[in-house]
Protein backbone atom coordinates (compact mmCIF):
# COMPACT_ATOMS: atom_id res chain seq x y z
CA UNK A 1 0.00 0.00 0.00
CA UNK A 2 2.56 2.68 0.87
CA UNK A 3 5.18 2.11 -1.77
CA UNK A 4 1.86 2.46 -4.41
CA UNK A 5 0.38 5.35 -3.02
CA UNK A 6 4.08 7.29 -2.52
CA UNK A 7 5.26 6.06 -5.97
CA UNK A 8 5.60 9.43 -7.17
CA UNK A 9 7.75 10.68 -4.84
CA UNK A 10 9.99 8.94 -6.56
CA UNK A 11 10.36 11.95 -9.19
CA UNK A 12 12.82 14.41 -7.72
CA UNK A 13 10.82 17.47 -9.20
CA UNK A 14 7.07 16.49 -8.19
CA UNK A 15 8.22 15.86 -4.67
CA UNK A 16 9.45 19.70 -4.83
CA UNK A 17 5.80 20.28 -6.75
CA UNK A 18 4.27 18.32 -3.65
CA UNK A 19 6.20 20.31 -1.19
CA UNK A 20 5.32 23.46 -3.00
CA UNK A 21 1.70 22.91 -2.99
CA UNK A 22 1.33 22.30 0.89
CA UNK A 23 2.41 26.27 1.59
CA UNK A 24 0.54 27.31 -1.24
CA UNK A 25 -2.85 25.44 -0.07
CA UNK A 26 -2.06 26.57 3.50
CA UNK A 27 -1.45 29.97 2.59
CA UNK A 28 -4.25 30.44 0.83
CA UNK A 29 -7.00 28.32 2.58
CA UNK A 30 -5.85 30.07 5.65
CA UNK A 31 -6.54 33.37 3.81
CA UNK A 32 -9.69 32.46 2.98
CA UNK A 33 -10.78 31.30 6.13
CA UNK A 34 -9.53 34.07 7.37
CA UNK A 35 -11.39 36.70 5.70
CA UNK A 36 -14.86 35.04 5.99
CA UNK A 37 -14.12 34.78 10.01
CA UNK A 38 -13.32 38.45 9.68
CA UNK A 39 -16.45 39.79 7.31
CA UNK A 40 -18.89 37.65 9.31
CA UNK A 41 -17.53 38.74 12.34
CA UNK A 42 -18.12 42.06 11.27
CA UNK A 43 -21.44 41.79 9.65
CA UNK A 44 -23.17 38.50 10.96
CA UNK A 45 -24.48 38.00 7.64
CA UNK A 46 -24.39 35.01 5.32
CA UNK A 47 -25.00 37.10 2.28
CA UNK A 48 -22.03 38.93 3.51
CA UNK A 49 -19.98 35.68 3.74
CA UNK A 50 -21.34 34.86 0.21
CA UNK A 51 -19.75 38.36 -1.36
CA UNK A 52 -16.64 37.46 -0.19
CA UNK A 53 -16.66 34.01 -1.71
CA UNK A 54 -18.12 35.96 -5.07
CA UNK A 55 -14.99 38.33 -5.04
CA UNK A 56 -12.83 35.34 -5.50
CA UNK A 57 -15.36 33.01 -7.66
CA UNK A 58 -15.85 35.93 -10.38
CA UNK A 59 -12.30 36.50 -11.64
CA UNK A 60 -12.56 32.65 -12.86
CA UNK A 61 -15.88 33.90 -14.99
CA UNK A 62 -13.77 37.04 -16.60
CA UNK A 63 -10.32 35.50 -17.01
CA UNK A 64 -10.25 31.66 -16.64
CA UNK A 65 -10.03 30.72 -19.83
CA UNK A 66 -7.91 33.46 -21.04
CA UNK A 67 -5.79 32.87 -18.76
CA UNK A 68 -5.53 28.98 -19.17
CA UNK A 69 -4.35 29.98 -22.96
CA UNK A 70 -1.66 32.36 -21.98
CA UNK A 71 -0.57 29.46 -19.84
CA UNK A 72 0.11 27.34 -22.32
CA UNK A 73 1.60 29.83 -24.16
CA UNK A 74 4.43 30.33 -21.56
CA UNK A 75 6.53 28.29 -19.27
CA UNK A 76 4.66 26.49 -16.47
CA UNK A 77 6.92 26.81 -14.24
CA UNK A 78 7.41 30.18 -14.01
CA UNK A 79 3.67 31.14 -14.11
CA UNK A 80 3.82 29.16 -10.82
CA UNK A 81 6.79 30.76 -9.37
CA UNK A 82 5.85 34.63 -10.44
CA UNK A 83 2.26 33.80 -9.14
CA UNK A 84 3.15 32.78 -5.85
CA UNK A 85 5.34 35.87 -5.53
CA UNK A 86 2.60 38.46 -6.48
CA UNK A 87 -0.37 36.65 -3.91
CA UNK A 88 2.91 36.87 -1.32
CA UNK A 89 3.05 40.68 -2.23
CA UNK A 90 -0.65 41.59 -1.98
CA UNK A 91 -1.15 39.73 1.21
CA UNK A 92 1.32 41.85 3.03
CA UNK A 93 -0.50 44.86 1.18
CA UNK A 94 -3.63 43.49 2.97
CA UNK A 95 -1.81 43.93 6.02
CA UNK A 96 -2.08 47.53 6.23
CA UNK A 97 -5.70 47.91 4.87
CA UNK A 98 -7.17 44.53 6.74
CA UNK A 99 -10.16 46.59 8.95
CA UNK A 100 -11.38 48.04 5.19
CA UNK A 101 -13.88 45.75 4.23
CA UNK A 102 -13.79 47.50 0.49
CA UNK A 103 -9.98 46.86 0.67
CA UNK A 104 -11.14 42.59 1.68
CA UNK A 105 -13.08 42.79 -1.09
CA UNK A 106 -10.23 44.22 -3.78
CA UNK A 107 -7.23 42.34 -2.20
CA UNK A 108 -9.40 38.78 -2.30
CA UNK A 109 -10.53 39.65 -6.15
CA UNK A 110 -7.01 40.45 -7.16
CA UNK A 111 -5.54 37.36 -5.75
CA UNK A 112 -7.91 35.64 -7.06
CA UNK A 113 -6.79 36.84 -10.48
CA UNK A 114 -3.41 35.62 -9.79
CA UNK A 115 -4.72 32.26 -8.79
CA UNK A 116 -6.32 32.20 -12.24
CA UNK A 117 -3.22 31.78 -14.08
CA UNK A 118 -1.54 29.39 -11.19
CA UNK A 119 -4.02 27.22 -11.17
CA UNK A 120 -3.52 26.57 -15.71
CA UNK A 121 -0.39 25.66 -14.48
CA UNK A 122 -0.10 24.14 -10.71
CA UNK A 123 -2.17 20.70 -12.09
CA UNK A 124 -1.09 20.28 -15.85
CA UNK A 125 2.32 20.73 -14.90
CA UNK A 126 2.06 17.34 -13.35
CA UNK A 127 2.21 15.10 -16.66
CA UNK A 128 5.20 16.72 -17.52
CA UNK A 129 7.28 15.54 -14.72
CA UNK A 130 5.74 12.33 -13.73
CA UNK A 131 5.64 9.33 -15.71
CA UNK A 132 2.22 8.32 -16.91
CA UNK A 133 2.19 5.21 -14.84
CA UNK A 134 2.64 7.51 -12.23
CA UNK A 135 -0.21 9.79 -12.98
CA UNK A 136 -2.72 7.83 -10.29
CA UNK A 137 -0.22 8.27 -7.67
CA UNK A 138 0.78 12.01 -8.29
CA UNK A 139 -3.20 12.32 -8.28
CA UNK A 140 -3.92 11.03 -4.41
CA UNK A 141 -1.05 13.02 -3.58
CA UNK A 142 -1.62 16.10 -4.91
CA UNK A 143 -5.17 15.72 -3.36
CA UNK A 144 -3.90 14.45 -0.12
CA UNK A 145 -1.67 17.99 -0.58
CA UNK A 146 -4.89 19.84 -1.36
CA UNK A 147 -7.07 18.89 1.15
CA UNK A 148 -4.30 18.10 4.01
CA UNK A 149 -3.18 21.44 3.24
CA UNK A 150 -6.78 22.69 3.58
CA UNK A 151 -7.07 20.24 6.83
CA UNK A 152 -3.80 22.17 8.28
CA UNK A 153 -5.08 25.71 7.31
CA UNK A 154 -8.65 25.55 9.25
CA UNK A 155 -6.64 23.67 12.37
CA UNK A 156 -4.51 26.33 12.38
CA UNK A 157 -6.54 29.24 11.93
CA UNK A 158 -7.81 29.85 15.04
CA UNK A 159 -4.36 29.65 16.87
CA UNK A 160 -2.69 31.87 14.20
CA UNK A 161 -5.01 34.57 14.67
CA UNK A 162 -5.43 34.66 18.21
CA UNK A 163 -1.72 34.37 18.76
CA UNK A 164 -0.10 36.76 16.20
CA UNK A 165 -3.61 38.82 15.28
CA UNK A 166 -4.80 39.74 12.26
CA UNK A 167 -1.66 41.66 10.86
CA UNK A 168 1.10 39.92 11.24
CA UNK A 169 -1.20 36.79 10.50
CA UNK A 170 -1.22 38.15 6.81
CA UNK A 171 2.12 38.72 6.80
CA UNK A 172 2.98 34.92 7.64
CA UNK A 173 0.88 34.18 4.89
CA UNK A 174 2.77 36.31 2.32
CA UNK A 175 5.80 34.71 3.62
CA UNK A 176 4.42 31.15 2.80
CA UNK A 177 3.79 31.85 -0.29
CA UNK A 178 7.27 33.14 -0.15
CA UNK A 179 8.71 29.76 0.68
CA UNK A 180 6.23 28.25 -1.50
CA UNK A 181 8.49 29.56 -4.23
CA UNK A 182 11.71 29.00 -3.40
CA UNK A 183 10.98 25.18 -3.63
CA UNK A 184 9.14 25.77 -7.26
CA UNK A 185 12.26 26.68 -8.44
CA UNK A 186 13.50 22.98 -7.62
CA UNK A 187 11.51 21.90 -10.66
CA UNK A 188 12.40 20.53 -13.51
CA UNK A 189 11.16 20.12 -16.69
CA UNK A 190 12.38 19.22 -20.09
CA UNK A 191 13.97 21.11 -22.07
CA UNK A 192 11.82 19.92 -25.43
CA UNK A 193 8.36 20.81 -23.42
CA UNK A 194 9.46 24.17 -22.87
CA UNK A 195 11.28 25.30 -26.34
CA UNK A 196 8.37 26.81 -28.07
CA UNK A 197 6.79 28.66 -25.48
CA UNK A 198 5.44 32.29 -26.87
CA UNK A 199 5.64 35.26 -25.09
CA UNK A 200 2.08 37.88 -24.32
CA UNK A 201 3.56 39.98 -27.29
CA UNK A 202 3.61 37.21 -29.74
CA UNK A 203 -0.56 36.27 -28.94
CA UNK A 204 -2.46 38.57 -31.36
CA UNK A 205 -6.52 38.43 -30.49
CA UNK A 206 -7.03 35.99 -33.39
CA UNK A 207 -4.58 33.67 -32.32
CA UNK A 208 -5.93 33.37 -29.15
CA UNK A 209 -9.19 32.96 -30.41
CA UNK A 210 -8.38 30.24 -32.22
CA UNK A 211 -6.37 28.32 -29.37
CA UNK A 212 -10.00 28.88 -27.37
CA UNK A 213 -12.01 27.00 -30.48
CA UNK A 214 -9.42 24.30 -30.64
CA UNK A 215 -9.84 23.39 -27.03
CA UNK A 216 -13.39 23.47 -26.83
CA UNK A 217 -13.08 20.90 -30.15
CA UNK A 218 -10.81 18.73 -28.01
CA UNK A 219 -13.50 18.77 -24.67
CA UNK A 220 -16.22 18.61 -27.27
CA UNK A 221 -15.19 15.61 -28.94
CA UNK A 222 -14.09 13.89 -25.86
CA UNK A 223 -17.16 12.25 -24.00
CA UNK A 224 -14.15 11.72 -21.14
CA UNK A 225 -12.81 14.75 -21.17
CA UNK A 226 -15.84 17.24 -20.85
CA UNK A 227 -17.36 14.59 -18.23
CA UNK A 228 -13.86 15.04 -16.13
CA UNK A 229 -14.38 19.12 -16.55
CA UNK A 230 -17.92 18.79 -15.48
CA UNK A 231 -17.45 16.61 -12.36
CA UNK A 232 -14.47 18.71 -11.14
CA UNK A 233 -16.20 21.93 -11.36
CA UNK A 234 -19.63 19.94 -9.66
CA UNK A 235 -16.92 19.09 -6.64
CA UNK A 236 -15.11 22.27 -6.59
CA UNK A 237 -18.04 24.54 -6.65
CA UNK A 238 -19.72 22.06 -4.01
CA UNK A 239 -16.64 23.29 -1.83
CA UNK A 240 -16.70 27.31 -2.73
CA UNK A 241 -21.15 26.90 -1.50
CA UNK A 242 -19.68 24.87 1.52
CA UNK A 243 -17.32 27.74 2.82
CA UNK A 244 -19.93 30.11 2.42
CA UNK A 245 -22.48 29.14 4.50
CA UNK A 246 -20.02 27.24 7.00
CA UNK A 247 -20.63 29.94 9.57
CA UNK A 248 -23.93 30.19 9.41
CA UNK A 249 -23.93 26.05 9.90
CA UNK A 250 -21.75 26.00 12.72
CA UNK A 251 -24.12 28.86 14.52
CA UNK A 252 -27.29 28.00 13.67
CA UNK A 253 -27.00 24.30 13.52
CA UNK A 254 -24.33 22.89 15.80
CA UNK A 255 -24.35 26.07 18.16
CA UNK A 256 -20.84 26.11 18.17
CA UNK A 257 -18.01 28.85 17.70
CA UNK A 258 -16.98 29.44 14.11
CA UNK A 259 -13.51 28.95 15.16
CA UNK A 260 -14.15 25.26 16.73
CA UNK A 261 -15.83 24.54 13.43
CA UNK A 262 -12.88 23.12 11.51
CA UNK A 263 -12.64 20.40 14.43
CA UNK A 264 -15.68 18.85 13.86
CA UNK A 265 -15.75 19.12 9.89
CA UNK A 266 -12.73 20.08 8.17
CA UNK A 267 -10.49 17.52 9.91
CA UNK A 268 -12.46 14.89 9.21
CA UNK A 269 -13.30 15.26 5.66
CA UNK A 270 -9.28 15.78 5.19
CA UNK A 271 -9.46 12.04 6.93
CA UNK A 272 -11.63 10.97 4.50
CA UNK A 273 -9.91 12.51 1.66
CA UNK A 274 -6.98 10.60 2.86
CA UNK A 275 -8.51 7.33 3.22
CA UNK A 276 -10.21 7.90 -0.34
CA UNK A 277 -7.20 7.65 -2.03
CA UNK A 278 -5.63 5.35 -0.26
CA UNK A 279 -8.41 3.04 -1.35
CA UNK A 280 -8.30 4.35 -4.69
CA UNK A 281 -4.69 3.98 -5.14
CA UNK A 282 -3.67 0.54 -3.51
CA UNK A 283 -7.46 -1.01 -4.33
CA UNK A 284 -9.40 0.39 -7.11
CA UNK A 285 -6.62 1.96 -9.24
CA UNK A 286 -8.24 -0.80 -12.25
CA UNK A 287 -11.73 0.30 -11.45
CA UNK A 288 -13.52 2.48 -13.95
CA UNK A 289 -12.87 6.34 -13.26
CA UNK A 290 -16.12 6.99 -14.50
CA UNK A 291 -18.00 4.87 -12.06
CA UNK A 292 -15.79 5.80 -8.91
CA UNK A 293 -16.82 9.70 -9.75
CA UNK A 294 -20.39 8.75 -9.95
CA UNK A 295 -20.27 6.73 -6.81
CA UNK A 296 -18.26 9.98 -5.63
CA UNK A 297 -21.33 12.26 -6.39
CA UNK A 298 -24.17 9.79 -4.93
CA UNK A 299 -22.21 9.67 -1.63
CA UNK A 300 -21.83 13.38 -1.82
CA UNK A 301 -25.45 13.72 -2.42
CA UNK A 302 -26.56 11.52 0.81
CA UNK A 303 -23.98 13.17 3.28
CA UNK A 304 -25.32 16.73 2.10
CA UNK A 305 -28.90 14.90 2.58
CA UNK A 306 -28.22 13.64 5.89
CA UNK A 307 -25.87 16.88 7.30
CA UNK A 308 -28.87 19.39 9.21
CA UNK A 309 -30.61 16.28 10.80
CA UNK A 310 -27.80 15.08 13.52
CA UNK A 311 -29.94 16.29 16.17
CA UNK A 312 -33.12 14.72 15.28
CA UNK A 313 -31.03 11.39 14.42
CA UNK A 314 -29.27 11.70 18.04
CA UNK A 315 -32.77 12.45 19.24
CA UNK A 316 -34.10 8.52 18.57
CA UNK A 317 -34.56 6.48 21.22
CA UNK A 318 -32.18 3.73 20.03
CA UNK A 319 -29.37 6.28 20.66
CA UNK A 320 -30.45 7.27 24.26
CA UNK A 321 -30.65 3.55 24.98
CA UNK A 322 -27.49 3.46 23.56
CA UNK A 323 -26.24 6.39 26.01
CA UNK A 324 -27.46 5.23 29.03
CA UNK A 325 -25.85 1.83 28.33
CA UNK A 326 -22.25 3.25 27.35
CA UNK A 327 -20.14 5.59 30.05
CA UNK A 328 -20.79 8.83 29.63
CA UNK A 329 -17.60 9.69 27.39
CA UNK A 330 -18.91 7.26 24.58
CA UNK A 331 -22.28 8.99 24.35
CA UNK A 332 -23.07 9.97 20.52
CA UNK A 333 -23.81 13.40 19.74
CA UNK A 334 -25.15 15.69 17.10
CA UNK A 335 -21.43 16.31 16.64
CA UNK A 336 -20.59 12.81 16.08
CA UNK A 337 -23.01 12.52 14.02
CA UNK A 338 -21.49 15.45 11.79
CA UNK A 339 -17.86 14.13 12.06
CA UNK A 340 -19.15 10.60 10.42
CA UNK A 341 -20.76 12.87 7.59
CA UNK A 342 -17.49 15.42 7.17
CA UNK A 343 -15.76 11.82 6.73
CA UNK A 344 -18.14 10.85 4.30
CA UNK A 345 -17.85 14.01 2.29
CA UNK A 346 -14.18 13.51 2.65
CA UNK A 347 -14.07 10.12 0.90
CA UNK A 348 -16.89 10.70 -1.69
CA UNK A 349 -14.62 14.33 -2.59
CA UNK A 350 -11.52 11.81 -3.60
CA UNK A 351 -13.76 9.63 -5.56
CA UNK A 352 -14.47 12.47 -7.59
CA UNK A 353 -10.94 14.43 -7.56
CA UNK A 354 -8.67 11.58 -8.28
CA UNK A 355 -9.93 9.75 -11.45
CA UNK A 356 -10.96 12.88 -13.11
CA UNK A 357 -7.71 14.86 -12.66
CA UNK A 358 -6.15 11.65 -13.80
CA UNK A 359 -8.67 11.00 -17.10
CA UNK A 360 -8.17 14.76 -17.88
CA UNK A 361 -3.98 14.23 -17.60
CA UNK A 362 -4.08 11.12 -20.07
CA UNK A 363 -6.64 12.28 -22.54
CA UNK A 364 -4.73 15.79 -22.58
CA UNK A 365 -1.56 17.37 -24.59
CA UNK A 366 0.46 20.19 -22.99
CA UNK A 367 -0.10 22.88 -25.68
CA UNK A 368 -3.91 22.25 -24.66
CA UNK A 369 -3.95 21.08 -20.99
CA UNK A 370 -3.53 24.98 -19.22
CA UNK A 371 -6.87 26.14 -21.55
CA UNK A 372 -8.44 22.83 -20.57
CA UNK A 373 -7.69 23.88 -17.05
CA UNK A 374 -8.71 27.68 -17.45
CA UNK A 375 -12.29 26.54 -19.39
CA UNK A 376 -12.77 24.04 -15.83
CA UNK A 377 -12.06 27.14 -13.62
CA UNK A 378 -14.28 29.53 -15.92
CA UNK A 379 -17.17 26.69 -15.35
CA UNK A 380 -16.20 26.97 -11.22
CA UNK A 381 -16.73 30.54 -11.16
CA UNK A 382 -20.07 30.04 -13.39
CA UNK A 383 -21.77 27.02 -11.65
CA UNK A 384 -20.69 28.73 -8.29
CA UNK A 385 -21.73 32.24 -8.52
CA UNK A 386 -25.34 32.22 -8.39
CA UNK A 387 -25.91 28.98 -5.83
CA UNK A 388 -23.12 31.22 -3.95
CA UNK A 389 -25.03 34.51 -4.24
CA UNK A 390 -28.31 32.67 -3.46
CA UNK A 391 -27.15 30.36 -0.77
CA UNK A 392 -26.43 33.40 1.13
CA UNK A 393 -30.16 34.84 0.85
CA UNK A 394 -31.87 31.68 1.16
CA UNK A 395 -29.64 30.29 4.16
CA UNK A 396 -30.61 34.03 5.79
CA UNK A 397 -34.14 33.59 4.48
CA UNK A 398 -35.06 30.01 4.82
CA UNK A 399 -32.37 28.70 7.16
CA UNK A 400 -29.18 26.89 6.64
CA UNK A 401 -30.26 23.09 7.13
CA UNK A 402 -33.06 23.43 4.17
CA UNK A 403 -30.34 24.92 1.50
CA UNK A 404 -28.10 21.98 2.44
CA UNK A 405 -30.55 19.27 1.62
CA UNK A 406 -31.37 21.61 -1.85
CA UNK A 407 -27.85 20.82 -2.38
CA UNK A 408 -27.93 17.21 -1.11
CA UNK A 409 -31.05 16.34 -3.77
CA UNK A 410 -29.06 18.03 -6.82
CA UNK A 411 -26.60 15.98 -6.65
CA UNK A 412 -28.58 13.03 -6.46
CA UNK A 413 -30.20 14.07 -9.77
CA UNK A 414 -26.60 14.62 -11.90
CA UNK A 415 -25.58 11.43 -10.25
CA UNK A 416 -28.76 9.68 -11.46
CA UNK A 417 -28.62 11.80 -14.64
CA UNK A 418 -25.23 10.22 -15.64
CA UNK A 419 -26.42 6.79 -15.20
CA UNK A 420 -29.69 7.10 -16.90
CA UNK A 421 -28.67 9.32 -19.96
CA UNK A 422 -24.37 8.19 -19.96
CA UNK A 423 -23.03 11.63 -19.46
Amino acid sequence: MKSRLFQAFSERSFSFLWLSEIFTILAFNLFNFLLLLHVYSLTRSNTAVALVVVSFTLPAILFGVLAGVYVDRWSKKRVLLISNIIRGVLLIILAIFHQNLIAVYIISFLVSLVTQFFVPAETPIIPLIVRKELLYSANALFGLGLYGGAFLAYLLSGPLILFFGEVNTLIILGVMFFVSSIFITGIRIDAKSEKNKKGILSASKSALLDEVRTAIDVMRNSKEIYNSIFLLAVSQTLLLVLAAIAPGYASQILNISIQKFPLYFIVPAALGVLVGAIILVTWLHESSKEKLTTLGLFLSGAAMLLLPYGSRITAREIVHDFNSAVPHFLDLTTLHFVIVIAFILGLANAFVFVPSNTILQEKTKDEFRGKIYGVLNALVGIFSLIPILAVGGLSDFFGVGKVIVGIGVTLFVIGISRIIFDI
